[in-house]
């Protein structure tokens, strides 16, 4: 499309979001071109700008502004390897005919960005199983951080599921390995969070920073935020393995909570430097150069409505090698943590 156009949103493709009804119009198009010509304003709602996440409604105008050749080769969907089928095809933990999670591995981007070519909505491909669409995104994990994640398969259980997860109807259980022992080893972290210019020196996407609780409302851009910890078990009071809850959830939310009470989460090289003061006898996030390597953050269990059963679906998803590897070292066992460690307890 060499031009630009001005469309309306149809009846029956309204309540979704904006980068979804665009690959709808326009299968060619990448997420990371999506993300960027939001960011430029090529894209407009109503004359307005907006984000790739903003879901629009029947009857909405959209801009849409020149777009790549579909037949170009840099904007070709790229063909998946034997092994990237092999790779995504085996993150499989739960699959039906409304929903498919993954034990997603550490390192692997949810979603594609100018720097990222290789993510799980593009190996999504090869999750088909016979439907003619592939499964949608209805949440998201950091490129770091391991364990369940959730798509749909139909356009009803997105719309079902991503409602679940934006009024918090689900229950979340992550584990951590952070450097030393949190006191009290039951606790709440209530820092509001705001981003920080730039996109930060390490990591992925912008770094957040804490503000107190009173100092939320009259800061501008922060946004209140809540997490629950609970300590499973620790090694005397250089290393602890937690169960962390995230009550509301920001971005870098966990991450930036931990590294802010003193007790960076192990690998995070972003929130958890040499300079951080922690109460692990020195370690930092860093913890030797072994463990340190990776971040030491898995999104453990995951408690959501069924969106077509409507009975309760729980999901569980295994450590990955480098934090089994951790695990094995102190003698921890992932059987020894309760399913959940909150019942009764918050």
């Amino acid at each position: 499309m060499s031009r630009v156009q001005n469309t309306y949103v149809a009846a029956g493709e309204g309540d979704q979001r904006l980068d979804r009804w665009l690959k709808r119009r326009f299968p060619h198009l990448q997420q990371g071109r999506i993300e960027k010509m939001c960011r430029k304003g090529e894209i407009r709602v109503d004359g307005g700008r907006v984000k790739s996440s903003t879901r629009v409604e029947e009857g909405q105008q959209v801009r849409i502004p020149p777009l790549p050749d579909p037949n170009a080769v840099d904007d070709r969907p790229r063909d998946l390897s034997p092994a990237d089928i092999k790779l995504i095809q085996g993150c499989v933990i739960y699959k039906d005919d409304h929903v498919i999670a993954l034990n997603k591995p550490s390192g692997l981007p949810t979603q594609g960005g100018s720097k990222q070519t290789r993510h799980v909505d593009g190996l999504a491909e090869a999750l088909k199983f016979g439907f003619d669409e592939k499964p949608r995104l209805v949440h998201r994990l950091d490129k770091d951080t391991s364990g369940v994640l959730l798509l749909a398969r139909t356009r009803l259980a997105a719309k079902a599921l991503t409602e679940a997860f934006r009024h918090r109807n689900t229950e979340k259980i992550y584990w951590a390995l952070v450097a030393g022992v949190p006191i009290p080893k039951l606790g709440s972290v209530k820092y509001g969070l705001v981003k920080l210019p730039g996109h930060g020196s390490k990591g992925e996407n912008e770094k957040m920073r804490c503000v107190h609780p009173r100092d939320v409302d009259k800061t501008e851009g922060a946004k209140r935020a809540h997490t629950d910890y609970t300590v499973l078990t620790s090694l005397a009071d250089r290393t602890a393995w937690l169960a962390l809850t995230p009550v509301t959830g920001r971005t870098h939310q966990l991450r930036a909570h931990m590294a802010e009470i003193g007790h960076p989460i192990i690998g995070d090289g972003k929130y958890g430097g040499a300079a951080q003061e922690n109460m692990g006898d020195g370690w930092g996030a860093g913890m030797g150069e072994e463990i340190g390597r990776k971040l030491h953050l898995h999104a453990r269990s995951l408690r959501i409505e069924h969106p077509g059963t409507g009975k309760e679906l729980y999901l569980k998803a295994s450590l990955p090698p480098h934090m089994t590897h951790s695990w094995q070292l102190f003698g921890w066992e992932e059987h020894h943590a309760p399913d959940d460690p909150f019942e009764g307890m918050i």
